[in-house]
């Protein structure tokens, strides 16, 4: 790991992060407006699959097209990385995502807000526990702590109903598990292969997977227009734009260092909700804006440099 490289740098990963969760967080009322724009029924999961893998194959596309532009060569995985990109694409997209939008058709909203939120906790226990890229210290679980707790505070308005069930609350949480091994193979595979490379291609291999899946269980999409193909463009921007940046972020620094700041996502995700589609009843609050706080105060917790005497015990 370089140290001296500005990817290290404070100011430079709480702005990437920001953009990251700003460009994830636009994505909630995006999905809802594309629903709506391709007549994607609530209750139609296929071609909510077909529409999540039309968008990442998409987005592949663009990661690799403009990053071949950048390094002034045709993005290419070694043949050693082929392994790679289909593990990564079956973790970080077509598996994450199968289980997250059928997930999201048999659960609600605030639910599964709330249990995307525990990923943040999975990625910093898997990294550290089974990976070991990291040690597990009380600053960042306390950390973590409050920054979930935001994320709760954020979601008491609108309340939380009893029950639970397999295909919507446990595929949520399989999402959540799945993603959270995604971002230490990220770490582990980018030791070997540019990290643009391996999130291009492996966007590719997982939408195209998603397509499959979407297609087989008769899913479709219909309704395309310049505002709506405009809206698939910019959704598959989000994807590559945030998940490029992300995966730099990982491979320069300690993951629980960046995994903190995703706490950001939902309370970014109310907000904008909020202004575009008019669901000011939990941005604008009390619960709004106690959430921002928690939130932040996470991020400044696990950031926060150690003390000498949690040096010392690292180092024991």
């Amino acid at each position: 790991m370089n140290k001296t490289s500005i990817w290290n740098k404070t100011p430079f990963i709480v702005l990437m992060t920001f953009i990251c969760c700003f460009l994830w967080g636009s994505a909630f009322p995006c999905i809802k407006t594309g629903y709506r724009l391709f007549s994607i029924a609530s209750d139609d999961t296929a071609s909510q699959i077909l529409f999540a893998g039309v968008r990442f194959t998409l987005a592949g596309v663009l990661v690799i097209v403009v990053g071949s532009l950048v390094r002034r060569r045709v993005l290419l995985p070694k043949k050693e990385s082929f392994l790679p990109v289909l593990i990564l694409a079956f973790f970080q997209t077509a598996g994450q995502y199968f289980f997250f939008y059928a997930g999201m058709a048999h659960t609600t909203g605030v639910k599964s807000a709330i249990l995307v939120a525990t990923g943040n906790f999975l990625t910093i226990l898997i990294a550290a526990l089974l990976f070991h890229y990291e040690k597990l210290t009380s600053r960042k679980i306390i950390g973590c702590l409050i920054g979930f707790a935001g994320v709760v505070l954020i979601q008491l308005p609108g309340g939380l109903d009893a029950g639970f069930h397999m295909n919507g609350e446990g595929y949520i949480l399989i999402s959540t598990v799945v993603s959270s091994f995604a971002s230490s193979f990220v770490k582990q595979f980018s030791a070997k292969e540019d990290p643009l490379t391996l999130c291009g291609w492996q966007f590719v291999a997982g939408g195209l997977l998603l397509c499959a899946g979407g297609l087989a269980g008769g899913g479709r999409l219909a309704g395309f227009t310049p505002v709506s193909t405009l809206l698939l463009f910019y959704m598959a921007c989000i994807s590559a734009g945030a998940f490029s940046l992300w995966s730099l972020l990982v491979v320069h620094n300690e993951i629980s260092r960046i995994a903190v700041f995703r706490f950001m996502n939902p309370v970014i995700g109310v907000i904008l909700s909020a202004l575009i589609l008019g669901e000011q009843n939990q941005a604008f609050t009390a619960f709004g804006l106690g959430a921002l706080v928690l939130v932040s105060l996470g991020i400044v917790v696990v950031n926060r440099k150690p003390s000498q005497k949690e040096v010392r015990q690292s180092g024991n």
